[in-house]
């Protein structure tokens, strides 16, 4: 996890742009601290729950970075009379008349980006919608604070070749800046330009005009950052630690006390050219086993057999071997655990560190 930080800080150090951690993976306050530049952030996550703890444990620097329901607005507005500087997430004119009402109610010039669609892939508004400039003007003139724009490049999970990582990076860079250039160019203030997804974060080539860069699942990777090349096997620090229970020799099969309640039901490696299955077996070490992977779950058991078409030997795996499976999705597996039990590099000392959960 340390090398994986340090990894991506350095990069984006060498672009000259500094790091919004996404805490939405770990969602755990030692690791918002590893991954944080200071006590106070800056952070983003995806749940007001998520921004809450963190407050409490001293995060004062907040990007709430899902798009804003007016229920929400006083969890919003009460978090920010405690001293929190949180920014919210919008992309409608519907959303900034709720932001700039709650913000008239508490005379509190509640912080927004605009969020700006740079791939199709979900929400936002472009560059040339004519949305983009009455948002702001709506939330300049009606009492909250136009903070900037932010774009995230969910495209780029599809990506299947550096080329293809490289060109969304740019497209996202590409599309925030020409958007926050629109908003000043029509009189309006705009001076966060938030870009972030974990794979363009590690393949944007320049980041000129942009002000922040926001990444999460880095921390942690998986196999489907694994699957598109932006890290390798061994760099996946999130492991479900489980235990053979017995077997179905007849038909080559492990079975396993993990199933989807454990490992999440996430396949997110299903539609890339290697499929992962529910997760790759690993030994107690974390040494992978050549072509073993989960092939199936159910609530608690999970099945462990070769990777179809594999021609890899058989492996013998006792029952009460202890093994480790590497998840598809980092975000989604820890979800299903309330704890990660830590393991200092070169050390057999565990340690234990909470982990948040819900909403």
């Amino acid at each position: 996890m340390l090398h994986n930080i340090a990894r991506l800080k350095t990069r984006l150090s060498r672009l000259g742009v500094p790091l919004r951690p996404h805490l939405k993976t770990a969602k755990s306050i030692p690791a918002a601290r590893a991954v944080m530049d200071g006590p106070g952030g800056p952070a983003a996550v995806s749940t007001l729950q998520e921004a809450e703890v963190f407050a409490a444990a001293g995060v004062t620097d907040i990007l709430y970075a899902v798009g804003i329901a007016p229920q929400k607005l006083d969890r919003v507005a009460a978090l920010r009379r405690q001293g929190v500087d949180l920014s919210v997430v919008l992309d409608s004119l519907e959303q900034a008349a709720a932001v700039t009402e709650m913000a008239r109610m508490t005379n509190d010039r509640i912080p927004v980006l605009i969020e700006i669609d740079c791939d199709g892939h979900r929400a936002g508004v472009g560059a040339s919608d004519p949305q983009l400039v009455e948002i702001g003007r709506a939330l300049h003139q009606g009492g909250a604070e136009l903070r900037g724009v932010m774009a995230h490049a969910g495209e780029s999970y599809s990506c299947r070749s550096v080329e293809a990582l490289e060109q969304a990076a740019e497209q996202e860079r590409a599309a925030a800046v020409a958007c926050a250039e629109a908003l000043r160019a029509a009189g309006l203030p705009c001076p966060v330009v938030s870009v972030g997804s974990t794979p363009t974060a590690h393949f944007a080539r320049r980041l000129d005009g942009v002000t922040e860069v926001r990444a999460g699942v880095f921390v942690m990777f998986d196999l489907v950052m694994a699957g598109i090349g932006v890290c390798a096997v061994e760099d996946i620090a999130l492991s479900v630690l489980a235990t053979v229970i017995g077997h179905r020799a007849d038909r080559g099969l492990t079975l396993i006390d993990a199933g989807w309640m454990a490992l999440s039901r996430d396949r997110g490696t299903a539609r890339q050219p290697i499929d992962q299955g529910y997760g790759i077996v690993c030994d107690i070490d974390g040494r992978p086993y050549p072509d073993l992977i989960v092939t199936e779950t159910n609530q608690e058991h999970g099945i462990v057999a070769l990777r179809p078409g594999s021609t890899a030997p058989q492996v013998t795996l006792p029952v009460g071997a202890q093994l480790r499976i590497l998840p598809n999705h980092a975000c989604a597996t820890g979800a299903q655990h309330d704890r990660y039990h830590v393991i200092a590099a070169g050390s057999d000392t565990v340690r234990q560190w909470e982990r948040l959960r819900g909403w």
